[in-house]
């Protein structure tokens, strides 16, 4: 029958970070609970959609946890009601009580709480993992890779496989990530100090989002696990499982070419702005594009929303080389581009006005290229 008593606010933090893994619409009705193991040195919580998991150990050598256990045990209790109670108590600290056949005593300063909790036997067993030869990571490097990745991958499910990044490591140091809607791509490559087992593998992009989420900057780094059907993320207390997507990624590769007939380097926040500009214009007709004009005098950006209205804008560029051109395209792609840009400048290199064309960092510190198809108008 379990027994402890833990600091109300850390928990709160330890079960919020765990249901992140909870679907509020579970085909799988007994996954909308969190299962609650208490052993005599630890707690643990868990929550699970079916496509990741999430493991949240509470030590009490943790002195922010204040826990303290005097009887282990196991329960299920339902998410998001039990997590708005915890919220709800009006002490700093609270005592857990197991009475019996599962049910639940919450008693925080003159609050007392029961709840009916459920057998744990019921909860579905997380697929075991390797975890030997990890390859170890810093939590901001990943963090920082993902968002500059995952936000070009696909929200459509027609092509399950491009909602994910792509994530390679060749030659055992060697890694790549890269993303695709079809419309646009983003890569990142790096030289990893750490060698480890190569890997070829698509991670749901939503699965990443997640990862960034409850891994936050306080932990340093993270260990990498994977097998043919799943990912771990681990930290001290945290494991956090995803399972990968099957079949083929498309050879982005090829996509990308050294020649290029026109080359303009921007300030990365004054042309984001611009484009911002040009983008609440264009937002309100049905294909809204931003068209490009590039002269060996001028660059300039126009819009025109016969409901709306129109920009016309003249850019500042810091350097520009190569031919005129004239290039439509969807602004949204631009601005979520220099979002993930972490440069003051940034290099765009233009083939034709059918060609996609590329962004780089102007700084160029890191191996980051973007791409993005141009809209073809009248």
């Amino acid at each position: 029958m379990i027994q402890f008593s833990i600091n109300k606010s850390f928990f709160l933090q330890a079960l919020n970070a765990t249901k992140r893994a909870i679907s509020s619409k579970n085909a799988i009705p007994i996954l909308s609970t969190i299962k609650i193991e208490v052993h005599a040195q630890h707690i643990i919580l868990t929550g699970s959609n079916g496509q990741i998991s999430i493991e949240n150990t509470i030590p009490v050598s943790n002195e922010n946890a204040g826990l303290l256990i005097t009887s282990p045990g196991a329960v299920l209790l339902e998410a998001n009601f039990f997590i708005n109670i915890i919220s709800s108590l009006p002490d700093v600290s609270l005592d857990f009580t197991e009475i019996d056949h599962h049910q639940i005593v919450l008693t925080s300063g003159k609050s007392e709480i029961t709840l009916k909790g459920k057998d744990v036997d019921l909860y579905p067993r997380l697929q075991e993992m390797t975890t030997e030869n990890p390859l170890v990571l810093k939590t901001k490097l990943l963090k920082s890779i993902i968002s500059e990745t995952a936000f070009a991958a696909s929200l459509q499910e027609s092509r399950p496989i491009l909602t994910g990044v792509h994530m390679v490591l060749s030659e055992q140091k060697e890694f790549k990530a890269v993303a695709t809607d079809s419309h646009r791509m983003s890569q990142r490559k790096l030289t990893l100090e750490n060698t480890s087992a190569n890997f070829n593998m698509v991670i749901p992009s939503k699965s990443l989002r997640e990862f960034s989420a409850v891994f936050t900057d306080d932990i340093e780094t993270v260990e990498v696990f994977f097998s043919d059907s799943q990912v771990l993320f681990r930290s001290d207390y945290i494991s956090f499982y995803t399972r990968l997507l099957e079949g083929n990624y498309p050879d982005t590769d090829r996509l990308l070419t050294n020649s290029f007939e026109t080359e303009v380097t921007f300030n990365t926040a004054a042309l984001r702005s611009a484009m911002e500009r040009a983008y609440l214009i264009s937002n309100a007709t049905q294909n809204g594009t931003v068209k490009l004009e590039i002269t060996s005098d001028s660059i300039s950006s126009h819009v025109n929303s016969p409901e709306v209205g129109k920009v016309n804008e003249e850019l500042d560029s810091i350097s520009q080389s190569g031919s005129d051109l004239t290039i439509s395209f969807n602004p949204t792609y631009l601005i979520e581009a220099l979002k993930a840009l972490k440069s003051e400048t940034v290099m765009i290199r233009f083939i034709s006005p059918v060609r996609p064309f590329t962004l780089m960092p102007g700084d160029d510190t890191e191996n980051f290229v973007q791409l993005i198809t141009p809209v073809r108008t009248n």
